[in-house]
């Protein structure tokens, strides 16, 4: 069978911190009022995205890395992951600050949970006036200074929070302790983890008075308390060109602004390429299969399609990720 561009059923995660934008800004079919996810590209365990269209319809995104292995995924991820599809692909509207959290690296994911690690980048699609991240600390810490900040209720005066609009982009390699505040609406891309350890969770409770679990412990070991000066990844915007953003072992992200057709030519890749829509609505073409892109939604190409053609007849802008 001749593969295609797939686009794949969102999953959607109800959240306490969630909010009603990945229905009324992307037009997703939430009907809850507190959406915080929707899972674009997904193959964690249990929950592996479906096949929303064409031949293949109803396949998950495990049988299809199981049945065409090197042709969807490329030769050397397949080489390197196996089966495992190696990225995870979110849409995420905070409408509330979510918990300060810390992702371990391969080898402590492997050791307590045999799983990857949590490599992830940000890209901010929209922002409420006044919204801010939280990214990093604001000085050189020790752990035992974390510590004792924890316990005394003072976290917040050692971390980082940075103030943001659309289109700013943050880059969290595993260790680097992070939260997204209210009132942004961002996509996410990162390892195919689903291992959060929640440090500090504004003390908040649910409707019965308890609190979510926290993973104060197992942080610890987690956490690189290195101070850095800048947390933003700084990029130059031109149109018409496929401009860096993110470029790691784990993901290389690319963003690309247009209007009008451009042909795209992955014959230097030896691997899938996904598509996120984050602003306008986009026509992707190959020679025998077209696929409209808009707003909030996500495209994966297999490795073995080479060439692309993609057509915006308003100003657009794409994400491109794929795995070097």
């Amino acid at each position: 069978m001749n593969l295609y561009p797939f686009k794949f059923n969102a999953i959607l995660k109800e959240r306490i911190w969630g909010g009603t934008k990945l229905k009324e800004v992307l037009n997703k079919e939430a009907t809850g009022e507190t959406i915080g996810e929707s899972w674009e590209l997904s193959d964690v365990k249990g929950e592996s995205s479906v096949v929303a269209k064409g031949a293949l319809k109803g396949k998950t995104l495990q049988e299809l890395s199981e049945t065409f292995q090197e042709e969807l995924l490329g030769s050397k991820v397949y080489e390197t992951f196996g089966t495992k599809f190696p990225l995870l692909i979110k849409y995420i509207d905070a409408q509330k600050d979510l918990s300060i959290q810390v992702h371990p690296n391969d080898a402590l994911a492997k050791e307590r949970h045999n799983s990857f690690g949590k490599t992830e980048m940000w890209y901010v699609m929209q922002a409420d006036e006044g919204a801010k991240l939280m990214v990093g600390f604001n000085q050189e810490v020790t752990k035992e200074q974390y510590q004792e900040h924890l316990e005394n209720n003072t976290l917040t005066q050692i971390l980082n929070f940075e103030p943001v609009k659309k289109g700013d982009v943050f880059f969290l390699p595993t260790g680097r302790i992070h939260a997204i505040g209210g009132g942004i609406l961002l996509a996410e891309i990162q390892q195919t983890s689903d291992i959060t350890y929640r440090i500090y969770d504004w003390n908040r409770v649910d409707a019965n008075g308890n609190s979510r679990e926290l993973h104060t412990a197992l942080a610890l070991d987690a956490i690189d308390y290195s101070y850095y000066k800048n947390y933003k990844t700084n990029y130059q915007e031109l149109p018409n060109q496929i401009t860096n953003l993110v470029d790691c072992p784990y993901f290389t992200t690319n963003l690309l602004p247009f209007i009008g057709e451009l042909s795209l030519n992955h014959h230097d890749k030896d691997s899938f390429v996904i598509y996120l829509c984050v602003k306008g609505n986009v026509t992707l073409s190959t020679e025998t299969y077209e696929e409209q892109l808009k707003q909030g939604e996500t495209l994966l190409l297999p490795a073995c399609i080479k060439n692309i053609k993609v057509m915006a007849k308003e100003a657009s802008e794409l994400l491109e990720v794929y795995i070097k």
